[in-house]
């Protein structure tokens, strides 16, 4: 019997409204992003897909605070994003780990840096290396770990200062096929399990439809928001599902849309 997690989706996590991102070249201006409005639910997963060049990388690193917008806002809570902050933590493609650092000190590291006090570090890493299931693994450096660990690690270090928000750049991008899958029903069992609001840009649309509550499809040239398509698909997700008709409707619907940005 598949159980439905219910999900309670009162007010908007995060909010888009009207964002502009320019950037000058020697050429002139590039507009990158052009009036993006966009909203994610407290506890939503929403993954972002579009043609290279689309504008999705961007739009993450305007909502970390790693680049601000020409115009427009983006808001937490209702709260405007300014710079990084604690309310948003950050996976990129690349692992990002200190290599001189073991996977335990990684996520010290990153706790200490938040300021959280001295005394709670050691037991807030080890709570979080045992949420990804890598508490006896946390004596290893980067290159003593597989690919897919360096991941869990990156999104252990992430979780742990509890943001509101979790922002994720192709974070399988990199790896092979078989890990990547184990990957993706690893991301799954953590978000079915603790409450995360999810924003996950990838290129791989079968990924996407797996993961997600919606797949926002970006439009290029510049970067608009082209599209949303809902994922009503039972929870929790199982790699079985790839096959269901409604999987395989929803994926041909989405590729279909990406395809028609490429060939006008």
């Amino acid at each position: 019997v598949l159980l439905r997690r219910t999900v309670i989706m009162v007010a908007d996590k995060l909010t888009l409204r009207n964002v502009d991102k320019r950037f000058s070249t020697k050429s002139g201006t590039v507009t990158v992003l052009q009036d993006v409005n966009m909203t994610v639910a407290d506890n939503e997963f929403v993954s972002v897909v579009g043609a290279s060049g689309c504008g999705k990388s961007t739009l993450l690193a305007l909502i970390a605070g790693l680049q601000a917008p020409n115009a427009g806002q983006i808001l937490v809570d209702g709260i405007e994003v300014e710079g990084p902050g604690r309310d948003r933590g950050m996976v990129f493609q690349s692992y990002t780990l200190l290599p001189w650092l073991t996977a335990q000190q990684n996520v010290e590291f990153a706790l200490r840096a938040t300021g959280c006090p001295r005394a709670e570090v050691t037991e807030v890493a080890r709570e979080q290396l045992r949420r990804v299931n890598l508490e006896r693994y946390s004596d290893r450096y980067p290159n003593q770990l597989s690919g897919g660990m360096k991941q869990r690690v990156a999104i252990a270090r992430a979780l742990s200062y509890k943001p509101k928000v979790m922002l994720m750049d192709e974070p399988f991008g990199a790896l092979d096929a078989l890990t990547r899958v184990q990957m993706q029903e690893f991301l799954t069992h953590i978000w079915e399990q603790h409450l995360l609001t999810v924003v996950f840009v990838t290129h791989d649309v079968e990924e996407a439809v797996y993961l997600s509550d919606r797949v926002v499809v970006m439009r290029s040239n510049p970067g608009t928001i082209k599209a949303t398509y809902a994922m009503n698909l039972a929870r929790p997700r199982s790699q079985e599902m790839h096959r269901s008709s409604a999987f395989l409707a929803l994926q041909a619907d989405i590729l279909a849309s990406i395809r028609e940005e490429v060939h006008e």
